[in-house]
């Protein structure tokens, strides 16, 4: 009971401090707030216990590998920023309108991945916990997303970002706070759990690669010039995968000693089941922070694509046919393949656009800098060829 209040209490003090004036009216906290919503959001629910059940004792390990790829990426999208007000080539500009597209495209099964997982939580404490109704929320919502920006409602579901993005800073902190004190129990009783892998070296290379969308989220910052300068887009993009690399970190570090991991009964929800046990209070906590931030992401994605794609095409497709389209295509994926499978299909989506981004800053440098480029774009395409789900129960 004690340690409920002392997580409740904790996540109330976040929640207020995101609002105070102070901070909230910092144009670099407001550019950071996007991109680091991106890269917590979704991962937090599910990369714990996928590294946790995968990994064993190394996941600590294994979620620095993935920080360090995304800071990698990260330095190509923002050498690219850095310079986006300079002239381009027409090879230039070719590839930044592809690389437009292939994020349109990744955007498209971010939505399903965000919303797959809003289905699986909305219904993880209810007596309709089952696979064909966590898909038919997911329908529904996908429906909800589809007539919102047909009717040109997303620019108020828009303005609900800040408030999901404090719920779910707030409740990270009360969890957090939660497993802290369940480690620090442990540890004492000498009970900690030390486990080996469960996957050869080159399996386990290849479901990180397939774990990319996890730390994925920071590009975002790249797109939010008509509000901020380059500097402080480039700032926030920093500060935000900073920020989000300790917060992970020290989640699967206090997470990969507590349990026995079991691969077989590894589900979207699994971290419900773990924090039960930490903490009663958590896995309504949890739930409150899936539905808040999967919500507001993808209707973040569908705008984000709908508008890519209507650049593309020189606005011959305008965004609200894009919607309509994507939402589309979400519903077949979401009844088609399994949420861990449509991980893997993101992270390897989102890795093309990686490479990408990465050619064009190999193109815009010169010297080691344009080789050291050139090499993080071959990770791209590697991750891209590559990647391979967690497979669940």
């Amino acid at each position: 009971m004690l340690l409920d209040l002392a997580i409740f209490l904790s996540a109330l003090l976040v929640l207020g401090a995101m609002f105070l004036p102070q901070l909230r009216n910092r144009p670099r906290w407001r550019a950071m707030v996007t991109p680091l919503a991106s890269i917590i959001g979704s991962g937090f629910l599910v990369l714990g216990p996928i590294l946790e059940a995968r990994f064993g004792a190394m996941a600590p390990v294994a979620m620095a590998g993935l920080c360090l790829a995304g800071w990698l990426f990260g330095s190509a999208v923002r050498a690219n920023i850095a310079i986006e007000q300079q002239p381009d080539t027409r090879i230039i500009a070719r590839l930044e309108d592809f690389a437009q597209l292939s994020l349109a495209f990744a955007y498209v099964i971010s939505v399903a991945y965000y919303l797959n997982l809003f289905g699986a939580f909305a219904v993880s404490l209810t007596p309709w916990n089952s696979p064909v109704a966590a898909k038919s929320v997911t329908t529904v919502m996908l429906a909800v997303v589809a007539v919102a920006g047909f009717a040109g409602g997303f620019r108020a579901l828009e303005r609900m970002e800040y408030g999901s993005v404090a719920i779910k800073l707030a409740i990270i902190a009360g969890l957090l706070l939660g497993l802290a004190v369940y480690f620090s129990q442990k540890a004492v009783a000498g009970a900690l759990i030390i486990d080996p892998p469960t996957l050869p070296p080159w399996d386990a290379l290849r479901l990180m690669f397939g774990l990319i969308v996890t730390v994925q989220g920071f590009e975002t910052a790249r797109y939010l010039g008509k509000s901020y300068d380059a500097p402080t887009r480039i700032a926030a993009m920093k500060w935000a995968q900073m920020l989000s690399t300790a917060i992970y970190m020290v989640y699967i570090a206090l997470l990969a000693y507590l349990f026995t991991p079991d691969a077989h009964k590894l589900t979207e929800t699994s971290i419900i089941d773990v924090m039960r046990v930490v903490a009663p209070i958590l896995p309504a906590m949890l739930v409150a922070a899936a539905l808040a931030a999967q919500f507001s992401a993808a209707v973040a994605d569908t705008g984000g694509a709908g508008g890519l794609i209507s650049e593309f095409s020189r606005g011959k497709i305008a965004p609200k046919a894009a919607y309509l389209v994507l939402t589309s295509a979400g519903i077949a994926l979401t009844w088609s393949a399994d949420l861990f499978s449509i991980i893997a299909y993101a992270s390897r989506a989102f890795a093309a656009y990686y490479a990408l981004q990465a050619a064009l800053a190999a193109l815009r440098s010169e010297g080691a800098r344009s080789y050291g480029f050139w090499a993080l774009a071959a990770l791209g395409v590697v991750i891209t060829l590559l990647g391979t789900p967690a497979e669940g129960d």
